[in-house]
């Protein structure tokens, strides 16, 4: 969702007879339907000067005024909770995240995230990095298990953050997707951005994409379903559902991006089966080179062998 503030637009030619809701959203980058639609009803937006429901279709030359208030401060603590930690030393830790977890705590979700458990066994990454997300330098998404480091210094967590920024850090990660892939390797350069009508996605085909390159080759082919081993050049939000999406082989599993349900019903998959494999980068204190390596889990693990047992 968008910073706190103000806003204000007038409605163009293209904008008439849309509601108001979906143009909120498509004015205001990262404001979901729902959010809109919350910001109409407790008034804090005005058509004109005066409130009009969700649904209204807007005229041309509208004024559209509105205000985003503070988001409301995410309580959370420290949690016990059962780590499989691959590496940890006084300076940053490497997790093993499972499937299912979210990374940090967020509305909706202020419990039995990473975080709490992280702040249970070092409880020294309070107030590193964003006070809501602390020592997270990078994240993977809820059905995404994987290798994740978190810092736990402040200089740590820095120099980290530069790496990623400048595409130092190492990530390779293993995926099952649909169809069965001819070719040994391939490169996807595709830019990445907000889907231009459904808000929670992204998409190859928008406005303001970025630069976004995967580099991809087969580990493994089984009926109709293929296991790939990328290797992210960048860090779009996403990036490996969007590009294999695009490719005409989205991720099995993939709520978002893969509508086939036969083969996600045939191997009794609950959740998309990308794993973030290795990650390595350099120690910012040693200034050696890391690489680790998440085991893969057991779900995925157990998809693979069913697709083996097909082949036979």
């Amino acid at each position: 969702m968008p910073v706190s503030g103000t806003f204000r637009f007038n409605v163009d030619i293209n904008e008439v007879e849309r509601r108001l809701d979906v143009v909120l959203c498509s004015r205001l980058s990262g404001l979901s339907r729902s959010l809109a639609t919350d910001l109409i009803r407790k008034g804090h937006v005005t058509v004109c000067g005066g409130f009009k429901k969700p649904g209204y279709r807007l005229k041309a030359g509208d004024e559209v005024k509105g205000i985003i208030p503070p988001p409301d401060p995410v309580a959370f603590k420290p949690e016990p909770m059962e780590l499989h930690v691959l590496y940890e030393d006084p300076y940053l830790i490497v997790i093993n995240k499972p499937p299912g977890v979210v990374v940090h705590p967020a509305p909706g979700h202020h419990t039995g995230t990473l975080v709490n458990g992280l702040l249970y066994h070092c409880p020294s990454i309070a107030g590193v990095g964003i006070p809501l997300r602390p020592g997270i330098v990078h994240r993977l998404d809820k059905d995404t298990s994987g290798a994740l480091v978190v810092a736990k210094q402040a200089s740590v967590h820095r120099h980290l953050a530069d790496q990623f920024k400048s595409r130092r850090v190492k990530k390779t990660y293993l995926a099952l997707v649909k169809g069965e892939i001819t070719e040994r390797a391939g490169h996807i350069n595709l830019p990445i951005g907000r889907h231009p009508f459904h808000r929670k996605m992204m998409s190859t085909v928008t406005q303001k994409g970025r630069m976004a390159e995967t580099v991809w080759r087969v580990r493994e082919r089984f009926k109709e379903v293929t296991l790939l081993q990328l290797e992210m050049k960048t860090g779009r939000t996403h990036q490996i559902r969007v590009h294999c999406w695009a490719i005409h082989h989205p991720v099995i599993g993939d709520t978002v991006y893969c509508r086939d349900r036969t083969i996600k019903k045939r191997l009794s998959v609950s959740r998309q089966m990308l794993h973030a494999w290795q990650l390595g980068f350099v120690h910012p204190v040693t200034e050696q080179w890391l690489n680790f390596k998440s085991p893969i889990p057991k779900d995925m693990e157990r998809v693979i062998q069913c697709l083996r047992k097909e082949k036979v």
